[in-house]
């Protein structure tokens, strides 16, 4: 009989084990994918890609029993030699290779160069080859980026208290109402994709007190644009006991400096691979729905067409704007316009026509929608009669309320987005690993 203990320790190293070690003159053995060849006559010089980046090989001569006319790009192979310090080469070392051992073999040619230091093909042939064009040592870098973003969300989110949570994706009905909502059969009943975490969100607030959650949801609208999916990641949260919906800003004002922070300290390879830099959020600006409507109008000599939402231009003139006259990347939106948010939005007691919520825009680009809601019981059953909604549709929802909800509020980020803002990218579909929209349903 075999016991199982836990992982055992591998005579195969990682370059970070190398770089930090003292294996200078040292033989070791080092696996990984073969990224390019490089035959110079008596020497080729074998690159192999690995998770942490990649890894200088000199093959002098016949290595071992190895013909290295066998050895083809994408093979995964392991190598045994000797590090060498080499300022010139990828972290600072080489391997002078005394042995390969070809651990696997491609059945075909590469459809797409994914060894050259930039993709240089259309986004459709970057998408259909997806499982092979995330390879590549950029593409690849901007999904380590995406991997500290949320790595610095669920941080921060626990220093502060919250619990991360997990809520269902099957639904009898979407939080966001209207008709873009995926309809599925479950077991002869009508059911949903969820639009939104928000009504567990807003569950759970009376359990934690301080709830977050990452996870996909899901947006049946038939749009075909450079900033919308079918399937994102949301980063959510919800926390009770505010005093008003700033606290929310606050909040994800305090965790976008950390992110910040950790990109600069943890991320800086990825950073200089993708040539980006990171935006100053010390402090964020914050402006009215109307006013900032009036404020680009004046400027940019741009007429209100739509009083009561933002257009996709529009939002880009804000940017600007803020840009221009306060050096920001980001500005909070607030105040939106009762009629263009949800039912369970907290209205301004001062205007009803206006809501406590906000948007935050980064670099003229919506990436988070948040505010403060309503938390008392009777006063949603009279916002949801006011909209011609039958309160027994969600009976489970409002159960919440009936037996008592602290003031409470929240945002939903959208983690595509901000990646797509953060990397300069031009389309959100370059910030998500395996896109969903309208045309696309594989890979």
């Amino acid at each position: 009989m075999e016991f199982i203990s836990g992982i055992r320790e591998k005579e195969v190293l990682g370059i970070q084990e190398v770089i930090s070690g003292d294996y200078e003159g040292r033989t070791v053995r080092m696996n990984g994918t073969v990224h390019t060849i490089r035959h110079m006559g008596e020497v080729a010089f074998v690159i192999l890609r690995k998770a942490e980046g990649l890894v200088q090989c000199v093959c002098e001569g016949a290595s071992g029993h190895l013909d290295l006319k066998e050895l083809k790009e994408e093979c995964a192979a392991e190598v045994k030699g000797t590090v060498r310090k080499e300022e010139r080469a990828p972290h600072g070392f080489e391997i002078r290779v005394e042995d390969i051992k070809i651990l696997s073999r491609p059945a075909d040619t590469m459809p797409i160069p994914v060894n050259k230091w930039k993709l240089n093909t259309s986004l459709e042939t970057k998408l259909a080859f997806r499982p092979i064009s995330l390879r590549n040592i950029r593409e690849r870098a901007k999904f380590k980026i995406q991997e500290g973003i949320v790595r610095g969300f669920r941080d921060y989110l626990f220093s502060q208290g919250f619990t991360e949570i997990h809520t269902p994706k099957i639904v009898a009905r979407g939080a966001e109402g209207g008709s873009n909502v995926f309809k599925l059969d479950y077991f002869n009943k009508k059911a949903e994709l969820g639009q939104s975490p928000q009504f567990y969100k807003q569950t759970m607030v009376g359990v934690y007190d301080r709830v977050f959650e990452t996870a996909p949801v899901f947006r049946a609208e038939k749009h075909n644009t450079t900033r919308h999916l079918n399937e994102y990641t949301s980063l959510d949260f919800e926390m009770g006991y505010i005093d008003g919906f700033e606290d929310v800003m606050d909040m994800e004002t305090g965790m976008l400096q950390y992110v910040m922070e950790l990109l600069s300290r943890e991320y800086g390879k990825e950073l200089d691979i993708l040539k980006t830099g990171l935006p100053d959020v010390g402090r964020i600006p914050a402006v009215r729905f109307d006013e900032a409507k009036k404020l680009v109008s004046e400027k940019y000599s741009r007429k209100i067409r739509n009083p009561y939402d933002l257009e996709p231009e529009e939002e880009l003139l804000i940017g600007r704007y803020f840009k221009e006259e306060y050096g920001s990347d980001f500005v909070f939106v607030t105040h939106y316009p009762s009629k263009k948010r949800p039912f369970y939005a907290m209205d301004d007691p001062e205007d009803s026509r206006f809501t406590l919520t906000f948007d935050l825009l980064f670099k003229g680009l919506e990436v988070t929608t948040g505010g403060q809601r309503i938390h008392d019981y009777h006063g949603i059953i009279e916002k949801m009669k006011k909209r011609d909604m039958d309160p027994e549709d969600i009976e489970s929802y409002l159960m919440i309320f009936k037996y008592g909800r602290p003031p409470h509020g929240g945002l939903g980020i959208g983690l595509e987005r901000l990646t797509m803002r953060l990397l300069d990218e031009q389309n959100v579909r370059e910030a998500c690993m395996f896109p969903r929209d309208v045309t696309r349903l594989e890979p």
